[in-house]
């Protein structure tokens, strides 16, 4: 399965291939998922923006019987255009149990370099049923709040492509809020937009913002629009009354059903 940009590099495409295929044959590893995973796939890249591919591999049964565990992160040479690391299926489904929010981005992502369909199919639809809405949202706020002390500091002047990066998980808890009963928020910033009734304003604002990323290395700076940063704070403001700080420990039940789907396809691939 794959499903790619037009406007991907085909020799970037073909060096993230021939590094996966490296990766099989060097770690006995069968990769079941392999995405891009940056602004490209956030919808919002720059003519310069690198390649972020992200992989979930699973290593041979007798790997994970070994008295010495092997670690469950496999890295390759970062580069200026490249960055391609991956996860072990273990860590994918431990991380989407405490609601981290970037197993299921590379769930959803639109770009994929290579997957097992129904592999991919079977962990969404498992992530539907584990993942707590809660503990998403709780990832975002952090997140969300981290880039705006970070990036919206005070300063009258402030980059202006850092603007995504503190809106994009507020949208994604807008989303969740106007979602409530689902965890599994859309990857694509304007696939959120669409799907989260943002105010007319705002929307004139990020797509004017958009479009000048897509065709510019350097948005340069800025000062940001006042309803920006109101959109963010309130939504930030909203998940920190609905879902306040507290111990998302996911559930025996949601255990149990990760526990099954890691020892199906473990130890008969499927």
């Amino acid at each position: 399965m794959r499903s790619l940009g037009l406007d991907f590099d085909a020799k970037v495409v073909a060096e993230i291939d021939s590094r996966l295929e490296t990766v099989r044959v060097q770690e006995s590893a069968r990769i079941s998922l392999a995405v891009e995973s940056g602004s490209r796939a956030w919808g919002f890249p720059s003519p310069d923006s690198d390649y972020d591919c992200r992989f979930i591999y699973i290593r041979r049964l007798s790997d994970y019987l070994a008295l010495s565990p092997m670690r469950d992160v496999i890295e390759t040479p970062l580069d200026k255009v490249l960055d391609v690391n991956g996860w072990d299926l273990a860590k994918a489904l431990r991380l989407l149990l405490k609601g981290n929010a970037v197993v299921i981005e590379w769930l959803t992502s639109p770009y994929i370099y290579q997957a097992d369909e129904r592999f991919r199919e079977e962990c969404i639809a498992l992530a539907h049923e584990i993942v707590n809405p809660a503990a998403i949202a709780k990832h975002y706020r952090h997140l969300g709040e981290k880039a705006q002390r970070a990036h919206f500091n005070g300063e009258q002047l402030v980059s202006l492509k850092k603007v995504f990066y503190v809106l994009r998980p507020a949208m994604a808890l807008r989303w969740l809020r106007l979602h409530s009963k689902e965890g599994v928020a859309p990857m694509n910033f304007q696939a959120l937009m669409t799907e989260s009734d943002v105010p007319a304003a705002i929307i004139e604002i990020l797509d004017d913002l958009l479009a000048r990323k897509a065709i510019t290395r350097e948005l340069g700076k800025g000062v940001i629009p006042a309803e920006v940063s109101a959109f963010a704070e309130s939504e930030f403001a909203f998940a920190q009354k609905i879902w306040p700080d507290r111990n998302c420990q996911p559930s025996p039940e949601a255990a149990e059903l990760a526990n099954a789907f890691f020892q199906s396809w473990v130890i008969t691939g499927s």
